[in-house]
């Protein structure tokens, strides 16, 4: 992936376990784990992360 500016989540919390960052890419952006900038991250297209924010937006995720 290319050098890539990340900026935390508004979502994210501040020290706990949600930790988000994004990074805006040219086709859409990428996400990744703030206490694990290293790992895994995910890349979404421009209609994949219209559709990610959604789901994120009406509690998708939650478990």
């Amino acid at each position: 992936m290319e050098s890539l500016r990340w900026r935390k989540s508004s979502r994210s919390s501040a020290g706990g376990p949600e930790c988000v960052e994004i990074a805006l890419v040219s086709s859409g952006a990428a996400v990744r784990d703030s206490k694990n900038a290293d790992g895994t991250r995910l890349r979404f297209g421009g209609a994949g992360w219209d559709t990610f924010l959604a789901a994120a937006k009406t509690g998708s995720f939650v478990s």
